[in-house]
């Protein structure tokens, strides 16, 4: 009985892998795209139990999906068809991805609301996107206006990556980051406006000190130099006081 259930598991394996011969060149490429971002999911979110999950229950899934159809009218110049979809797909999901953006595989789009890809983005295999990204441009750019990630790429939750400009392979930008400059493979950018605070897992070699943490507490300085001021009034004024 088990060798009859194993028989009938390989069968239909040996059948879906047939089916699929026999689907349209560009049909098995988009099926084999779309499996590739499951795949991203599974492996990236420790929350997924089943592929079906991910399929099913995850509209960064279902927003890239949808982006890889308006992609194939937009390249068609169905431009109209494109944007019908692509804002379809903002309705459904809270995620807008211009239907000219270019997307490699592997791209996993976590919780995702608020995400927004301009048109002329350029995201490279196996990024990762937090909820809140923006990946556009400054208003000041014609042609090519947003941004380029290279391959395994963590933008994290709220960044901005603003402008015509690479993020290289490796990079990480963390939560919050607003980016208006290129960043190094494998660095990690934070602040507003970013910077870079490592690479390669080591401080940059630099004069100027990185260091978000032990710094000098903005709000103490005034005060100081509040009392600073305040004293040097009160002397003059006893001096005066004393020549009268």
């Amino acid at each position: 009985m088990k060798i009859k259930v194993e028989l009938n598991r390989e069968e239909v394996a040996r059948s879906l892998h047939k089916a699929k011969g026999k689907l349209p060149a560009s049909v098995r490429d988009f099926a084999d795209e779309i499996s590739g971002d499951i795949d991203a999911i599974c492996q990236r979110d420790p929350a997924v139990k089943s592929r079906a999950e991910a399929a099913l229950l995850y509209s960064g899934l279902h927003a890239i999906l949808l982006y890889r159809v308006s992609n194939k009218f937009y390249k068609k110049e169905k431009y109209t068809t494109a944007r019908f979809i692509s804002q379809a797909a903002r309705f459904l999901t809270g995620i807008e991805i211009h239907p000219g953006a270019t997307i490699g595989e592997g791209l996993f789009i976590d919780h995702g609301s608020g995400v927004v890809i301009g048109e002329t983005t350029i995201i490279g295999d196996n990024c990762t996107l937090y909820q809140g990204v923006t990946l556009g441009g400054t208003g000041k750019d014609t042609g090519k206006r947003h941004p380029t990630l290279g391959d395994n790429v963590m933008v994290g939750a709220g960044a901005k990556v603003l402008g015509n400009f690479k993020v290289g392979d490796g990079a990480k930008i963390a939560a919050g980051a607003v980016v208006l400059g290129p960043v190094p493979e494998n660095a990690t950018a934070v602040g507003i406006p970013a910077h870079v605070v490592r690479v390669g897992g080591e401080k940059p070699k630099t004069e100027v000190d990185l260091d978000q943490v032990h710094i000098p507490d903005p709000v103490s300085q005034d005060i100081c130099l509040i009392q600073h001021k305040i004293k040097a009034l009160e002397e003059k004024l006893r001096r005066m006081e004393e020549n009268r």
